[in-house]
């Protein structure tokens, strides 16, 4: 026994009219999915790119802060600008210039330098290199000039590899008073 059974399209449905457009929303929806795909790639794509971005300008400020706070000990101590010059192509030394202890302004400056170095180290990635380069004060002028060079590597954003970062800096002191 076989039965069979017309639907006329224009019959009305408990979800709605039936169509003729069979699975034609499951089209739309997979269309819609795969848009929305590519649209969430890219969101994620800006995001690594802005992070690495993020990341340059933290080292750079790093930088900035770090070649400061040397020109700020430098200002402090100004008879030994030659010692920070010749601290600055080492490590440096720690002098254990605190408390009751006295130091020479040469001790003062390569302990400076030594936890300048330190706290450079981590603040910055481990490639980080520091320069100090001194022009001393040509009479009668008393103001010495001295230049701070802070270098990094980078991950490249475009090729594989890295990139070399530089911050380099330059600042007149006095080194003797008045100026």
């Amino acid at each position: 026994m076989s039965i069979k059974m017309t639907i006329n399209p224009n019959t009305s449905w408990p979800g709605g009219r039936l169509s003729r457009s069979h699975g034609f929303t499951l089209l739309e929806a997979l269309i819609g999915f795969m848009i929305l795909s590519i649209g969430m790639l890219g969101i994620a794509s800006l995001q690594a790119i802005s992070l690495k971005a993020g990341k340059t300008s933290v080292y750079g400020s790093v930088a900035i802060m770090k070649v400061d706070e040397l020109f700020e000990s430098m200002r402090a101590n100004p008879t030994a600008l030659a010692a920070y010059a010749a601290a600055g192509a080492g490590p440096g030394s720690d002098n254990n210039c605190t408390g009751t202890n006295s130091c020479t302004p040469t001790q003062l400056a390569e302990e400076d330098v030594y936890w300048w170095k330190k706290s450079m180290q981590a603040g910055m990635p481990a490639s980080v290199t520091t320069a100090v380069a001194l022009t001393p004060a040509v009479a009668p002028s008393k103001m010495a000039t001295v230049t701070i060079t802070v270098g990094w590597k980078e991950r490249s954003k475009t090729a594989t590899g890295s990139v070399d970062k530089t911050y380099s800096t330059t600042t007149s002191i006095c080194t003797a008073v008045p100026c």
